[in-house]
């Protein structure tokens, strides 16, 4: 199973109405198919309670593994079903690599 297949796997135990793992590694400096950066948007009305800081941690720690490892940059964007509506259902982009390979 890839780096982002666990990923999706773990954090589909949020429910959530939106879930995108995005692998942009190929936008920075590492080897061909490599699986070491990405970027997560995340919709649950799991968050509702929670700051984006503390959404941030439970995200960290669900993902403790990956990060120990193979996982070197993890962008989270988590929002709640309001919050997404009220962003017009979108994200920020990711910044440009000044080492990236496009």
């Amino acid at each position: 199973m890839s780096i982002q297949e666990i990923i999706e796997q773990k954090l589909a135990e949020l429910d959530p109405s939106v879930l995108k793992v995005e692998n942009e590694s190929h936008k920075h400096s590492v080897p061909p198919n490599s699986e070491t950066h990405f970027k997560v948007t995340l919709v649950s009305a799991a968050f509702e309670q929670f700051s984006q800081v503390k959404r941030h941690q439970r995200i960290y720690g669900m993902l403790a593994d990956e990060l120990a490892g193979p996982v070197h940059a993890l962008a989270l964007h988590l929002y709640t079903p309001e919050e997404w509506e009220a962003r017009g259902k979108t994200r920020p982009d990711s910044p440009n690599c000044l080492g990236g390979g496009e």
